[in-house]
């Protein structure tokens, strides 16, 4: 059963051990917010470096990179690793919580490299083979399909790597800030 106990500013709800307070907010969610700050730089890192790549043959920024996937490093692998490095630190790596986090990780990055990066490859061939159709066939027109899905092992290693350095910034940062208070 739940029992409601109110303090003088906060409400807390206990329910089988887990407490919820008033005074905390999805913007003071540290696994949420390290997730979210891993999946940005990742995808900042990612859209640099294909403009530095891609600046001398068409002198321009390439936008999708923001939000596309594929590249270096994996944002996938940033996101679930910083979470799961961050879920650990906040509830003890010996938690339900971090278990399914890291099984999540685990998923993820596995797919990343194995289902997707076989996806995109198979779009490459598909779409090689629709440049080679002649004009009057009816598939000539198709629009190509995105190549650019899944993410090469060390892609992924790096896109994990960098998570768990942002959830260990973080986690540095929130014990800086509480232990000056």
């Amino acid at each position: 059963m739940a029992e409601m106990a109110t303090g003088s500013s906060t409400t807390t709800i206990q329910n089988s051990g887990a407490s919820l307070s008033s005074s905390e907010s999805i913007l003071t969610n540290y696994p949420l917010i390290s997730a979210f700050l891993a999946f940005a730089i990742a995808q900042s890192i990612k859209f640099f470096t294909s403009w530095y790549i891609c600046r001398y043959k068409e002198r321009r920024w390439d936008l999708k990179q923001l939000v596309g996937s594929g590249g270096m490093p994996s944002s996938h692998s940033a996101t679930v690793a910083a979470l799961a490095m961050a879920i650990g630190f906040q509830g003890g790596f010996g938690g339900s919580l971090f278990s399914i986090a890291l099984i999540l990780a685990c998923v993820v990055m596995y797919d990343a490299t194995g289902v997707r990066l076989q996806a995109g490859r198979q779009a490459e061939v598909l779409n090689q083979i629709l440049y080679e159709l002649p004009a009057e066939h009816p598939l000539s027109e198709s629009r190509p399909l995105r190549e650019l899905l899944g993410h090469t092992p060390p892609q992924v290693i790096a896109g994990g790597l960098l998570g768990i350095v942002t959830a260990v910034i973080g986690h540095l940062i929130t014990i800086l800030t509480t232990s000056r208070s």
